[in-house]
């Protein structure tokens, strides 16, 4: 076990290591190509010149002159002047002294300078909002909680720099999820979790749990002709981006990985149900000891799977509200290609979130009973 260990932290050390290497040269040749046609400013805003109203189409909105100074960028350290609503929108943004924000540097036919503010710098908001997580997390958790800070932080460097850069380059997104998938398991779960036999039985569970959900994905997502076009962010993707990529096997990809995160907390939770059971009751037989888990896995069970639904309809909801206030029947708005995807992950994520119940429940009540015998 202690072998084992040593290897494992090995393997987390390289793969942080090589993922921060490879992120920042992906970093610097991004930086490379970059054109020299635009840039991007930030700035901060100084004064608020001029306020007022223009009309457009018979309608009045805000219009303002701003004065800002430029904090990184090429132009930075100087002061320049923004129109914000000097041509027709639906939604202006009003903007105050002090605020930070992001400015696009453009040319006009005349090499003139031309400036346009993006969005807003929010790095300051998130970063506390980021640290109070660590925080709170490493209090609570203490040393479990700084590792599964640890485990968080591999998963993400793999997805940043392993499985999005493949996906990028033309590869099979679905391969590349399984490959991913295989580092990201027992990694996690070892470091989230403790190295324990449990843990073993928890990951063969998830594997096993995730390998049927593979199988559903690609056989619902054949069933109902689901072709990975129903998002604006993927015709988009496809728009911007000289690669051609598999979209059905995206698609199918997202629905691997997004159930991934669901596992751990099941497959864990269940396998640790076990162990406790059988430590207070040591003369139930397998079968006993399977039956008493199952009956508290169902609640568990039923927590998850609302868990998955509402996490799924909170981020639809202005989908929802969409196809609500149009005059379109239920039967039309249910195949369209946009809700069947998000039915689709959904059923699929709590399919195999519900099986990986009773599989790892008898993997557990095996293990068990062969270990203590």
């Amino acid at each position: 076990m202690k072998y084992i260990k040593v290897v494992l932290l090995l393997l987390c050390v390289s793969i942080v290591g090589y993922s921060f290497l490879s992120l920042n040269n992906r970093i610097h040749a991004q930086e490379e190509i970059q054109t020299t046609d635009e840039e991007t400013l930030w700035g901060k805003i100084v004064e608020v010149v001029e306020e007022g109203k223009k009309e457009f189409n018979n309608e009045k909105q805000l219009y303002q002159k701003l004065k800002v100074l430029v904090t990184k960028g090429s132009l930075s350290g100087e002061e320049i002047e923004i129109e914000n609503g000097a041509l027709p929108s639906s939604e202006v943004i009003k903007y105050h002294k002090g605020d930070r924000i992001i400015i696009s540097h453009t040319f006009d036919e005349e090499n003139n300078s031309e400036f346009f503010i993006v969005d807003f710098v929010r790095t300051k908001g998130l970063l506390i909002l980021f640290l109070l997580f660590v925080l709170f997390t490493s209090l609570v958790g203490s040393k479990q909680g700084i590792l599964s800070l640890l485990s968080m932080l591999i998963s993400f460097v793999i997805i940043l720099t392993f499985i999005l850069p493949n996906i990028q380059s033309g590869k099979d997104p679905i391969l590349i999820s399984i490959i991913a998938s295989i580092f990201i398991i027992p990694i996690t779960f070892y470091l989230s979790h403790g190295f324990e036999k449990k843990v073993t039985v928890s990951i063969i569970g998830t594997i096993i749990a995730l390998i049927i959900t593979g199988i559903l994905s690609h056989i619902f997502v054949k069933a109902t002709y689901l072709l990975g076009t129903a998002t604006e962010e993927i015709l988009l993707l496809q728009t911007i981006t000289n690669t051609q990529y598999n979209l059905k096997g995206l698609l199918l990809a997202g629905i691997i990985i997004g159930t991934l995160g669901v596992l751990d907390d099941v497959t864990v939770s269940q396998t640790s149900i076990v162990y406790q059971l059988y430590n207070l009751r040591k003369d139930l037989s397998t079968s006993q000891l399977f039956r008493e888990s199952i009956k508290i896995g169902k609640d568990h069970i039923a927590s998850m799977v609302n868990t998955l639904i509402l996490v799924y309809t909170g981020a639809s909801m202005p989908l929802l509200l969409l196809f609500m206030s149009s005059a379109r029947p239920f039967e039309e708005v249910i195949n369209m290609e946009l809700i069947s995807t998000e039915i689709v992950r959904t059923l699929v994520g709590s399919i195999g979130l519900i099986l990986a119940v009773p599989i790892t429940t008898y993997l557990a009540c095996i293990w068990i009973k062969k270990e203590r015998v």
